[in-house]
């Protein structure tokens, strides 16, 4: 478990998704429950520690209310790999889809990439002197050392070696270049040059068909690991700027510094005691009462996720992977079927249930001011990028806040993503106007009459599909 999980209790964990999802205090509170109950599982002398199994939690709420923002906020406060999933792209046996298990594959490539980037972190500094050398090398080649001579030296020569400010062969002269470049390299001076090198490109067999017929996707990835551990390594030579041939043979170099037995077998672990999967759309998959034609697949899909969601090990090419402590949060709007339309043996999977609430025109306004991440300070960051100041005015955000919600309220409700709507039918003027006829140091600043201008009959207007995401 990572640090920053530890330090964390259930109300700070609270107070760090705060800072980016407004509202929903009841779904933040049962996720950092679950967050702090698995630091408490790994760390309990109790013997019961295998048998405490995670919460699952099932989130009930309208589209763009925070669902799937609370589950991957949570990953990343957590360092946990994590991997969001739509129920409805896995079907039973006999009908086009994914199987379920590659959503346990995906999650033990997050982990695999995860602590990769860590352990090449941790080897950074010695790669960063092996690329150091490589770049010198292509720029100064070393000249090998002769012999040292022995025996009578001339009166020159022992004049020659008592002046020690001047290099006394040229492997010295060369080893002094070499040094004074050094310097420049590390100092970016000689960034823009451009320099030949050799880069590894591991060989990618393609694979298709089998004996006539398609093999599974597990067997598939480890055919193909396989076949490309037995093929040749083909290297390449590209000529490219100092600065990319620094972060391109950083990457080569560190990689072969890591263990990668070592990664793997960190990853694995992290999944099994770390891992999030978020299913989406899990309501699209729930079957009615009359079961017939497509009910019949749906609930093959639950029937396919039950094993998964319970606890079972599932093979995949970095080993074998138990879920039975992976946390799986569930969501889905619910609008036409009800949780209760799922089989019965999934309901009991996800014992939390934790209904969202729709947002209101307080929390739009919420969401325009206080996020970390907020919609206005992010116009605010593409304007600066162009040296033009953005600013609104406080009733500026509250007749945005009034017209989201008024359209959410007339045409159809998709939360705070109608706010990506109205902002950019708000600014896009703007935008194509910079820094053409807006030019640098200009100020911007919106106003209510501005906004009522730019989005007259928004809400009059019950055909919106053109503006609707």
């Amino acid at each position: 478990m990572s640090k920053k999980e530890i330090a964390l209790t259930p109300k700070q964990i609270v107070k760090e998704l705060d800072k980016y999802i407004i509202g929903q205090s009841s779904a933040k509170k049962n996720v950092a429950i679950a967050l702090r109950n698995r630091w408490r599982r790994m760390n309990t002398k109790s013997e019961l520690k295998e048998e405490i199994m995670p919460n699952n939690i099932l989130m009930i709420g309208s589209t763009g209310v925070g669902k799937t923002e609370i589950a991957r906020r949570l990953a990343k406060l957590a360092d946990a790999p994590f991997v969001k999933v739509e129920a409805s792209k896995f079907t039973e046996v006999g009908y086009v889809g994914r199987d379920v298990e590659s959503m346990v594959r995906d999650l033990v490539e997050q982990a695999i990439h995860m602590v990769k980037v860590q352990k090449k972190e941790e080897v950074r500094e010695k790669a960063e002197g092996i690329v150091e050398e490589i770049i010198l090398d292509a720029l100064i080649p070393p000249i090998k050392k002769t012999p040292a001579r022995t025996g009578f030296q001339s009166a020159s020569e022992t004049n020659s070696f008592e002046n020690e400010t001047a290099p006394k062969t040229d492997e010295e002269l060369n080893e002094k270049t070499r040094e004074r470049f050094r310097e420049k390299i590390r100092n970016g001076e000689l960034d823009d040059r451009k320099i030949d090198i050799d880069i590894k490109a591991p060989s990618n067999p393609g694979i298709g068909m089998i004996g006539g017929g398609m093999i599974d996707e597990s067997s598939m990835i480890n055919l193909q690991d396989m076949l490309s551990g037995m093929m040749p390594k083909k290297s390449k030579k590209r000529k490219v700027t100092i600065a990319d041939a620094k972060k391109i043979l950083l990457d080569e170099e560190a990689s072969k510094l890591i263990d990668f037995e070592e990664v793997k077998e960190e990853a694995v672990q992290k999944t099994e005691n770390t891992g999030i999967i978020f299913i989406d759309e899990i309501d699209k998959i729930a079957a009615s009462s009359n079961k017939q034609g497509a009910d019949v697949s749906r609930e093959g899909v639950q029937r396919d996720l039950l094993p998964i969601v319970e606890g079972s090990s599932v093979t995949t090419k970095h080993g074998v992977v138990n879920t039975d402590h992976i946390l799986f949060i569930s969501a889905g709007a619910f609008h036409v079927s009800k949780p209760s339309d799922l089989i019965p043996e999934l309901q009991g999977r996800f014992p939390i249930r934790v209904e969202l609430d729709n947002l209101t025109e307080s929390d739009f306004l919420k969401i325009l001011l206080e996020p970390k991440n907020a919609l206005t300070k992010q116009y605010e960051a593409l304007f600066d990028a162009e040296e033009v100041t953005l600013e609104f005015t406080e009733e500026a955000l509250k007749q945005i806040a009034n017209i989201a919600f008024e359209v959410n309220a007339e045409v159809e409700n998709i939360g705070a993503r109608r706010l990506h709507t109205v902002m950019s039918k708000l600014l896009n003027d703007f935008l194509y106007e910079v820094p053409d006829e807006i030019g640098p140091n200009a100020k911007l600043i919106i106003t209510d009459d501005m906004v009522s201008e730019k989005l007259a009959g928004l809400v009059k207007n019950k055909d919106l599909s053109r503006y609707i995401l």
